[in-house]
């Protein structure tokens, strides 16, 4: 279960790696005489920020991020013609310049004993640690900044057009029906997309969008059809298409929504039935925001997955898989220094198109209300307006308290809007969160329309404030056109597609079944040209697709179940020319697949989920022999998925390919050993016990205590000559602990909670006459051992029976092995695992779950070991 942050709050922004000068000297000093301080110690002070200052100030430890002074050269990524490699190419330069400009900065925090997460979006490290650690920090020549961890919120949601917050367990109305095409929303009308959709037969296809938000309900009526996750055959891919950096969906790598917030922002960009400005636009979704609140590494981590979108756990980064354009309807009312400055230029330099709320801190007269990253020069800020056409009286107005540039950049419909909630209902809410997915929508309806201009921002910008249409208010400066009310006007996205460059060819056409003529649904539509990024559509319910495309020769492939994949090659598509391209399909045979599922151990796995990935056909569960059936699968290359059923233990995830060809397919499969993000397995182990023969000096309820290591131990590539040991069987790298009689889940969350550590079996243990730990060293110089021994240990809790266990490190190999000689309740009120440094990555065997047997092993390994 994720468990809830405490709340922290934002006293100072933190500026990846873009803090002002203004900002550097609000640092507090530490207590020297000015004229006796030493100019390097005025400079390393004045990189802590005050907030950071204040929090360590009486010897305690915070969280902060060390912001590094050198930044990538994105420079190449912005010269590449098409938007996948322009993100391909920022994501390379990022990642390796981060890996390059850290490597002294990570091992210095390594011999420090200091976890740390590390950023490459930003070139900034993440660490908790006190005074001393801060002072050392700040006195190295390639830090620019030290900054405390804080949070921002979504932009609060207005009940209406008066400065009245609305709670994010906002009422929502259970009226199931909604605004058709032919009447949408009031929002949709004034900003003329409807009339986009009317007289440029455009939608938004072909387009991505994506938000940084609360989540998305994916299967919701108006959004599920659209979702780049949705196979289209009843089933959903959600890697590299949803990712929740919060943990707040942990439990599962299905999309969720618990404030509501982004599925509402969500719906005005693309929902279907008169909610969405883009209803043919394809949608994934970053969760930045743990409910109404977003931690800034979640946002750093949302930000690096928009540009280089990964799996469920964060691995596998695919930038070739990011978004056109990402919505942000969050901010710091509070904050004055910028934030999310590198990240901004990351997507800038990958051609994603971002749009910021101003903020709602407005009061219809005062100026210089607008917050970050809205407020910041370098984004495109949002102000709101009602269906009256009269601005928001909550919309910030500019000019920017951070830099007096223009703000907002342009206006939409932000008061009273209706659009998409969990729960499969609607609500009506108010606020420039809520204005300013209209401006998302809208991108995606341009770039449609005009395939030239898929990743050029300049000119998008450009488009969007001359089609606005222009409001006379120049109370807070400016001028009648572009004034820091309005920005440059209301959205109008009819008049920037009018002014759009009209040299795309559009294709159409209908996909049937050649045998019958039956409409086929669902089936992918995609255009590929040398040079060009590829667009993908689907079938509408009545077989027709619909692609505006960039003049060019392309080849179309056209895919979906139960028919054979048909590519047309070679189509020429002239500058401004129409084309109508109707496909048949031919079916498929039908076959059965069957086979047998084993475990790491080659023993039948017993109640495993398998799944044929783009079919529609419901999953089945493994038999108690290991077997598992589908009856009739259409002939084709599917993915095949197998998920052991709790407890998993060291059975990994299988994902394989199967390929139903002119028979009947025998699929047997073993799942792979479980690894974590570090790619560290597990696998049951030969039991060999090593008795303990050296005492360690613990006694009693709650104790720890220090051993030397025989030889070096590494624990995530971090190399150790000492560890601690609790009474609690745990093995801590970092710190002696005493106290963590309290078992969770791994990883480990909350402040102040145990990382970087070995847990052979972690529980509320304790020792008296009968119980002892010890230690014992075997083998020669190259083949040691090293056991850490608890022997005949009682539980504190009054569970009867005790137990006798051990963690033996192998130096050849860099493994660790936990044996059980007896335990009480097979381990039921205990966590076996490892867990990283920064608390950010682990490999649990299991928690709280009675699996273990006495007289068996369990080997943890480090990758290639």
């Amino acid at each position: 279960m994720h468990l809830p942050r405490p709340p922290r709050r934002r006293t100072a922004a933190w500026a990846a790696a873009a803090f002002t000068a203004t900002a550097l000297v609000t640092g507090v000093m530490p207590a020297v005489a000015a004229d006796t301080a030493s100019a390097a110690d005025t400079a390393a002070a004045a990189k802590i920020d005050s907030a950071l200052s204040s929090a360590v100030a009486k010897g305690g430890d915070a969280t902060f991020f060390i912001t590094l002074k050198d930044k990538a050269d994105l420079s190449g990524a912005k010269k590449q013609k098409t938007h996948a490699k322009a993100a391909t190419a920022a994501y390379k330069e990022l990642r390796e310049h981060a890996d390059a400009s850290q490597a002294s900065l990570r091992s210095f925090l390594d011999k420090k004993k200091v976890g740390h997460t590390d950023y490459w979006i930003a070139n900034t490290v993440k660490v908790t640690g006190d005074q001393a650690l801060v002072d050392e920090l700040a006195k190295r020549s390639d830090v620019k900044s030290i900054v405390k961890l804080g949070s921002f919120k979504l932009d609060a949601m207005e009940t209406s057009d008066k400065k009245v917050t609305k709670s994010l367990t906002a009422s929502v109305s259970s009226d199931a029906s909604v605004a058709s095409d032919a009447t949408p929303e009031w929002g949709i009308s004034d900003v003329k997309a409807n009339q986009v959709w009317d007289q440029y037969q455009d939608r938004g296809e072909g387009i991505v969008v994506a938000s940084v938000d609360s989540g998305v309900q994916y299967n919701h009526p108006d959004l599920v059809a659209n979702y780049r996750g949705n196979n289209g055959d009843g089933t959903f891919t959600n890697d590299y298409n949803f990712y929740d950096p919060s943990g707040t969906c942990a439990t599962s790598s299905t999309p969720c929504d618990n404030a509501g917030h982004g599925t509402h922002t969500m719906g005005t960009m693309v929902g279907k039935n008169g909610i969405g400005v883009a209803p043919n636009a394809k949608w994934i979704a970053a969760k930045g925001c743990a409910s109404d609140t977003c931690y800034d590494d979640d946002l750093l981590a949302a930000g690096q997955w928009i540009l280089a979108p990964t799996d469920h756990n964060g691995q596998n980064p695919r930038p070739d898989l990011a978004p056109n354009i990402v919505n942000n309807s969050w901010g710091d009312k509070y904050g004055t220094e910028p934030f999310y400055q590198d990240i901004i230029a990351a997507w800038d330099a990958a051609g994603i198109f971002e749009a910021f709320a101003a903020g709602n801190e407005g009061n219809g007269t005062t100026c210089a209300t607008t917050h970050p990253p809205g407020s910041q020069a370098d984004s495109y800020a949002v102000g709101a307006y009602d269906s009256a056409g009269k601005i928001s009286t909550f919309s910030s107005f500019g000019p920017s308290p951070i830099d007096g540039s223009m703000k907002p950049n342009i206006t939409a419909p932000g008061t009273a809007v209706k659009s998409a909630w969990p729960g499969s209902t609607y609500n009506t809410i108010s606020g420039t969160s809520m204005a300013t997915p209209h401006v998302a929508g809208a991108v995606a309806l341009l770039w449609s329309a005009a395939p030239s201009l898929v990743g050029n921002i300049p000119e998008t910008q450009k488009l969007l404030n001359e089609g606005a249409r222009d409001v006379d208010d120049t109370h807070c400066g400016g001028t009648a056109d572009a004034n820091n009310v309005w920005g440059n006007g209301k959205l109008d996205i009819l008049a920037s597609v009018d002014r759009s460059p009209h040299t795309a060819a559009t294709v159409t056409g209908k996909v049937t079944d050649k045998a019958t003529g039956k409409a086929l649904a669902n089936i992918t539509v995609k255009a590929t040209a040398t040079g060009s990024d590829s667009r993908s559509v689907t079938t509408g319910a009545d077989g027709s697709y619909r692609m505006p495309l960039a003049a060019g020769t392309y080849d179309f492939t056209l895919s979906g179940y139960g028919y054979a994949a048909r590519t047309v090659s070679g189509v020429t598509l002239t500058s401004g020319q129409p084309l109508t391209q109707d496909v048949t399909l031919d079916a498929v045979p039908h076959h059965k697949v069957s086979g047998t599922v084993l475990d790491v151990a080659g023993k039948p796995l017993a109640g495993a989920t398998v799944e044929l990935t783009g079919t529609p056909l419901d999953a089945v569960t493994t038999d108690t022999s290991g077997r598992y059936a589908f009856a009739d699968v259409a002939e084709g290359s599917f993915s095949l998925n197998v998920k052991p059923a709790a407890p998993v233990l060291c059975n990994g995830v299988f994902n394989g390919s199967a390929t139903v060809g002119s028979a009947d397919l025998t699929k047997n499969v073993q799942v792979p050993n479980r690894t974590d993000n570090s790619s560290n397995s597990c696998a049951p182990a030969a039991y060999t016990w090593i008795a303990g023969s050296q005492k360690v000096a613990l006694s009693g309820d709650e104790d720890a205590a220090t051993v030397a290591l025989p030889f070096p131990v590494s624990l995530y590539g971090v190399s150790y000559t000492s560890a601690s040991v609790s009474t609690n069987g745990l093995v801590d790298f970092l710190s002696p602990r005493v106290g963590d009689y309290n078992n969770t889940a791994l990883p480990t969350t909350g402040y102040n909670s145990a990382k970087g550590f070995v847990a052979p079996l972690w529980d509320d243990l304790t020792l008296d006459k009968k119980s002892s730990v010890q230690t014992a060293t075997t083998g020669t110089a190259g083949s040691r051992k090293f056991a850490i021994v608890w022997n005949n240990a009682a539980y504190a809790n009054g569970t009867s029976g005790r137990a006798t266990f051990e963690a033996v490190f192998d130096e050849a190999t860099g493994a660790v092995t936990f044996q059980y000689q007896t335990v009480a309740d097979k381990g039921a009120g205990a966590t076996i695992g490892i867990e990283n440094q920064a608390g950010t990555d682990a490999l649990q065997y299991s928690y709280n779950q009675p699996v273990l047997q006495n007289s068996s092993a369990i080997r943890f390994s480090p990758k290639g070991a």
